[in-house]
């Protein structure tokens, strides 16, 4: 697996439904990518699964980036948006062994580039278009040899979440109440949980006082 930067973090925006599951099971639930919006994105990785002769293909995206508004606006948006920040190490040191689980950072690269390259199979699950090279994307990637019933799940520690943001939409005394039921999961009493503040924080605010 490679490392695709010196960030100690990686960052999975879902929604609220995924994280109770992922708190209450400790596994971490990859989608089939049929349904993704970019279809140049999922038809690679359904090239992938026809040349290798597999029946479906799952993916996982993560984030190298810090905290931005197309983040959330684009992977979480509205009330509902969570966004889990695990510690890097640990969470690659936990996938490591996973069988059928690959982990990589994707490549941008526009169609100029693309033209006469010969591309080798194994790099297909990780190529996406330039114009969505604002995503960072970390991936995991799983082609099961056997067929799953529903989806892919990975068994990933809750020791390796660093903290939990919920949404910069959803309101204040909304957040308190999740936290509380966040944190009355079983395992996730220390978790670090609070409300993002990217599009009204306080301090932000006094700024505007300092005046020339």
């Amino acid at each position: 697996m490679q490392n695709s930067g010196t960030k100690n973090f990686l960052r999975r925006y879902t929604e609220l439904p995924y994280l109770i599951d992922y708190l209450s099971t400790g596994e971490i639930y990859l989608p089939s990518p049929k349904s993704w919006d970019d279809r140049n994105d999922s038809f690679y990785l359904e090239q992938y699964a026809k040349i290798k002769g597999l029946n479906d293909t799952y993916a996982l995206c993560l984030t190298d980036a810090y905290e931005t508004y197309h983040h959330w606006k684009v992977f979480s948006s509205g009330p509902s948006g969570v966004c889990i920040v695990f510690d890097r190490e640990k969470f690659l040191k936990a996938i490591q062994q996973v069988p059928d689980l690959k982990a990589e950072p994707v490549e941008y690269k526009t169609i100029k580039e693309m033209r006469g390259r010969e591309i080798e199979t194994k790099i297909l699950p990780f190529l996406k278009r330039y114009p969505f090279r604002d995503e960072e994307e970390f991936r995991l990637f799983a082609a099961p040899i056997t067929q799953q019933r529903s989806g892919y799940r990975v068994s990933i520690p809750l020791s390796t979440i660093s903290n939990i943001s919920l949404s910069p939409w959803t309101p204040k005394n909304v957040v308190k109440n999740v936290r509380i039921l966040l944190k009355s999961i079983k395992g996730c009493s220390k978790i670090k949980i609070w409300g993002s503040t990217l599009i009204e924080n306080e301090e932000w605010k006094t700024f505007s006082a300092k005046r020339t």
